[in-house]
């Protein structure tokens, strides 16, 4: 008797959990997850608000400059990015920058990691906050960061 009201308790939660609605966490991810199956391989993305909303610009190669007219993202695009998707196809990590020209401080997306669903709180490794403040960045090894975004 005592394992059948077990049974049934646990089985009474699971249900719960079914119909409970997912916190503003699991929706961040679940729309973050949405934007990297949905993106085209071999491109990182930016988007202007968190959790992947905003969509601005994507890269399939490296961009010295987000704010000129050449490379994958231009004009206003520079320090707008607030959430980044990595969707690549070659195993490298992007490595964002603070200042044009990959200067400044910089961290990196690893392949592993698909995406960053809010840069806010993340840091360089200068210790300069990253949301809003990409200006460019460039495909490297994993070998070749010194900070990740996840650290």
């Amino acid at each position: 008797m005592r394992k059948i009201l077990a049974t049934a308790a646990t089985l009474s939660l699971a249900g719960l959990g079914a119909i409970v609605p997912a916190t503003s966490a699991q929706a961040a991810s679940a729309a973050c997850d949405t934007a990297w199956r949905n993106g085209g391989s071999g491109y990182v993305f930016a988007y202007n608000s968190t959790n992947c909303s905003g969509y601005f610009g994507k890269a399939s190669g490296d961009d010295s400059n987000w704010g000129n007219s050449a490379g994958g993202f231009q004009g206003s695009d520079n320090n707008r990015a607030s959430s980044i998707v990595h969707k690549g196809t070659s195993g490298m990590a992007v490595k964002v920058y603070s200042g044009t020209g990959y200067t400044g401080g910089h961290t990196c997306l690893k392949k592993s990691e698909y995406y960053m669903s809010s840069l806010i709180g993340h840091t360089y490794n200068n210790g300069v906050s990253v949301n809003n403040t990409i200006s460019s960045h460039k495909w490297v090894w994993e070998s070749s960061c010194s900070k990740f975004l996840n650290s």
